[in-house]
């Protein structure tokens, strides 16, 4: 049986994309590419249910999950700005760009988390913190150079930098290869136009 390695995200446009990659090249001048891995540009999305290896029989079953799941909502818009590490700044092991958005992100999540445990999934045991991965650290990094990292964050005010549209959720498989993670969108399903509003 051939099997997947799957996730559920919310994909960036190549536009926001560059924002992210401009707007925090000073972090990376700062901590370089011998403490952390940086994710790299076109890999940047927010990941909304991970659901690792998945029999590819399976597949259409989580398409129609989606369609069904997304069929209420809006699109809406999200704004990424503030950085900070998971899980904590003495022992940083994740690099993260903040995103502030309306009550209907943690809905839409909300319900694609229960749709998919009702198929059998595992349940997420975190609360969803919406977030972008931009840098793991590496392995084995001395704690004397985990403590950089913490004054580097420190040194890059990022306010808001960008607005993102979300209008659709996409299914993605993600083949690991030497270089890194390559992911493909397997399928996209679209959240309603919003209405403009009469003047």
């Amino acid at each position: 049986m051939s099997v997947l390695r799957v996730f559920i995200a919310i994909e960036l446009s190549t536009v926001t994309q560059d924002t992210i990659q401009k707007q925090t090249a000073h972090l990376r001048q700062a901590l370089g590419d011998d403490l952390v891995r940086w994710v790299p540009t076109h890999n940047l999305h927010l990941t909304l249910k991970f659901l690792g290896d998945v029999a590819t029989a399976h597949i259409d079953f989580l398409k129609q999950m989606l369609l069904h799941e997304v069929d209420p909502f809006t699109e809406f818009d999200i704004q990424l700005g503030g950085l900070g590490v998971f899980p904590t700044s003495k022992w940083p092991r994740v690099l993260w760009l903040g995103l502030h958005a309306p009550a209907v992100l943690a809905s839409l999540q909300h319900n694609i988390e229960s749709a998919t445990a009702r198929l059998g999934y595992k349940k997420e045991e975190h609360a969803f913190s919406p977030h972008l991965t931009i840098a793991r650290v590496k392995q084995g990094a001395p704690s004397a150079d985990l403590q950089k990292i913490s004054p580097a964050l420190e040194s890059v005010q990022l306010g808001n930098i960008a607005t993102a549209r979300v209008d659709s959720v996409h299914l993605f498989k993600s083949d690991l290869k030497p270089a890194g993670s390559v992911y493909i969108k397997l399928f996209s399903a679209k959240l309603k136009a919003a209405q403009l509003l009469k003047a």
